[in-house]
């Protein structure tokens, strides 16, 4: 953020507008700004008509407290006589634990603002900055700087957005492994919803996005509007609303007692909070996609189908058996080929040698160019697995340095899969995973990172016996950026015992991320659905699972588990040289259909829709220009009424014709007995009005079975 330096008015209303968002911002008495107003752009207001309106409308004080107005500010403070939770906690040894401060400057253009305020008694300055991106998402940012000469704790720092009136319902999600993003929906009450994780990476259990609505919004209605944490580490995010009625959603980083301590001059930044709005979760999801295909380094070309080899050997590593499995999977299509955890030194189950990431010479004789060299030879990219952030207990690195595990005081932290966590805010420790890292992309030329991290933080104490989760997750960000700073054709892939770090903060540096281990093609379903809340479908690895999942125990027919895969980042992680010659066939259709699709898949707009209460589920993206849309619809469980009736097929131009026909062709998925009219009816073309309102008959499916249907314009 730079600071400005246009000194700021007593009071004042600002409008911002780009890509369909509108903020306005209000202020009086040289106080920090409120958001009066945030969400679509007003059709015929312009500035001068909006501060007309706050002015208007501006809040009376409350009987009973102070004489003040106190609206919600971007920073709420506690000496201003806001009665809820302050933006900013600290203190001086008990001292400047309560600020007052005042706007000092303020610079604006047509889409951000950026404000510095001061307060002389607590000898500290805030800098904020408000910015609507491209795609409309509104991004909050702040800093807090000490101007005392005694060192000021951080507690805590989150900037405010307010709730509309009319937003009664809550929704935000929790989990657990290989149960990612489970929705959770309530009413909005008096006092605080408040979640906190402490965990240092995101979490199976978090937050994940917090959205506030009109009751009964879903992914296609009502006014929804979304708040989200770009930080992969600590956060928290309250939900509060006063007896006053005034409803806010704060959102922070989350600091342990004494992590941030700022000397004279030193400043504190919060991750960035992002915050989306739109007519139901769909148009929310798109304002994040966007941004993310605006990146500079977002993948432009086709992504590469991916097989893992995790689930088809687990540590059974061998020359010979993964030499076998990469010409297996070369001959299906599979262009992309991943070596998993157990290539490194010692490396035989979970329990040791993480942070040697040398290759073991008792597993790979010749090395691993032998393997590298010849996926390359066949075609595909090569990727590898590593744990950069983690030690194992018994390893050599231990052995070596102990001194690089966060800890604190003599003791170790609870063993997590007999790891502990690498104190990558040592400079010495963090240069040896460095040089570990690039040595072997450059020795392998590696294309491709599967960047894993199996644990949680806990007593993550760095040298000097601080928290360091602040640090640590600054740290790891520095990492990526300079990996990939070095090498700009390297793509990595976020992972954390499946998907237990997925954010913004993370996105904005990776090219895919693991939504989750279960791939249960039911789980699977679900959890795109609400991870493809952030994430597009081109960064979210989705992979076909062997008939047995793993993680469930349930057994599927490859159609059912294919088309989850469909409309994501394909792969596979089963064992491809189990089948037999004529059972190829059936994975290498399923590839070919996807490459077919993945130009429309990975540059379109994702929809979402449902019938019977979930139990029937539709997901599917249509192409920008709305001249073509393949939609996938599962029946996950026995539904309440049969014949299913209809679904419909949302995100078309209205005006439109168009063809609708099912997908895959009989070789892949085999033709229901009895099948509605549309099935056969490639002659007809219908409205895409009507395709959204009435949809299309749904064919008797029994639970556990999926197809694809593929709509193309005529006119």
């Amino acid at each position: 953020m730079t600071s400005p330096r246009t000194a700021a008015p007593e009071a004042g209303t600002i409008l911002l507008r780009r890509a369909g968002t509108d903020v306005v911002l209000t202020w009086s008495d040289h106080r920090i700004p409120a958001i009066a107003y945030w969400g679509p752009s007003f059709t015929h207001a312009d500035a001068a008509d909006i501060a007309a309106a706050a002015a208007a409308i501006a809040t009376l004080p409350v009987k009973t407290t102070v004489d003040a107005v106190v609206p919600a500010s971007l920073l709420p403070e506690h000496g201003t006589g806001w009665m809820g939770r302050p933006g900013l906690v600290g203190d001086r040894e008990g001292r400047d634990w309560s600020t007052a401060f005042r706007l000092r400057a303020l610079e604006a253009t047509p889409a951000r603002a950026a404000l510095v305020a001061r307060d002389e008694t607590a000898a500290l300055e805030v800098a904020i900055d408000v910015e609507i991106d491209e795609a409309g998402l509104l991004l909050l940012r702040a800093g807090v700087t000490n101007l005392g000469t005694a060192p000021y704790r951080v507690e805590r720092l989150s900037l405010s957005v307010p709730v509309p009136a009319d937003a009664d319902e809550l929704l935000d999600f929790t989990g657990l492994w290989a149960r990612e993003r489970v929705p959770r929906r309530g009413r909005i009450r008096d006092g605080i919803h408040l979640r906190e994780n402490r965990g240092g990476r995101t979490g199976h259990e978090s937050e994940f996005l917090t959205v506030v609505g009109r009751p009964g919004f879903d992914f296609r209605r009502g006014a929804v509007r979304g708040v989200h944490v770009g930080w992969s580490g600590n956060r928290a995010v309250a939900v509060e609303r006063l007896v006053t009625g005034i409803t806010t959603i704060a959102a922070g980083e989350l600091l342990f007692p004494g992590e941030v301590v700022l000397g004279e001059g030193d400043r504190y930044d919060t991750p960035v909070v992002y915050a989306s709005h739109g007519e139901g979760l769909d148009e929310l999801a798109a304002r994040f996609h966007a941004r993310l295909r605006t990146r500079a380094r977002h993948p432009r070309r086709p992504r590469p189908v991916t097989l893992n080899s995790w689930e088809a050997v687990y540590f059974a590593q061998d020359p010979a058996a993964m030499i076998a499995l990469a010409e297996a999977g070369a001959a299906v299509g599979v262009e992309r080929f991943v070596l998993d955890d157990g290539w490194f030194l010692g490396r035989r189950d979970a329990e040791t040698s993480l942070g040697d990431w040398q290759v073991d010479p008792d597993v790979w004789p010749d090395g691993l160019g032998v393997l590298a060299d010849h996926v390359h030879e066949l075609g595909m990219e090569f990727g590898l697995w590593f744990e950069p952030e983690m030690i194992s207990e018994r390893s050599r690195l231990a052995a070596e340095h102990p001194e690089w595990i966060l800890h604190v005081g003599d003791r170790l932290p609870p063993a997590a899969r007999s790891q502990q966590v690498l104190d990558l805010t040592n400079p010495d420790a963090y240069g040896a995973i460095r040089d570990g890292v690039v040595a072997l992309v450059e020795e392998l030329s590696v294309d491709y990172i599967k960047w894993d991290h199996n644990r949680d933080l806990v007593e993550a104490g760095g040298a000097d016996g601080r928290a360091a989760t602040h640090g640590q997750t600054r740290a790891f960000y520095a990492l990526i950026d300079e990996l990939r700073e070095r090498f700009p054709r390297l793509e990595i892939e976020s992972c954390s015992s499946g998907g237990a770090r997925i954010d913004m903060g993370v996105l904005e540096r990776v090219d895919r991320v693991w939504p989750s281990d279960n791939l249960d093609p039911i789980e699977r379903h679900r959890i795109h659905r609400y991870t493809g809340l952030l994430v597009p479908p081109e960064m979210m690895g989705a992979h076909i699972g062997a008939t047995r999942t793993h993680s469930t125990g349930r057994t599927h027919e490859l159609a059912f588990r294919a088309l989850p895969a469909l409309l994501g980042h394909f792969g596979a992680e089963l064992d491809v040289r189990l089948l037999a010659e004529g059972e190829r066939a059936r994975p290498a259709g399923w590839i070919g259909l996807h490459r077919s699709l993945r130009a429309l898949i990975h540059t379109g707009t994702t929809v979402n829709a449902e019938a019977h209460g979930g139990a029937v589920v539709l997901r599917g993206v249509v192409a920008p220009d709305r001249s073509r849309a393949v939609y996938t619809v599962a029946m996950l469980e026995v539904v309440a009424s049969w014949p299913p009736g209809r679904i419909a097929l949302p995100g078309l131009d209205p005006a439109a014709r168009y063809r609708v026909r099912p997908l895959p062709g009989p070789d892949l998925l085999p033709r229901p007995p009895r099948v509605p009219a549309w099935w056969d009816g490639a002659e007809l073309a219908h409205r895409g009005e009507l395709l959204g309102a009435l949809g299309v008959e749904l064919p008797p499916l029994d639970p556990e079975q999926a197809f694809a249907i593929e709509v193309t314009a005529v006119d």
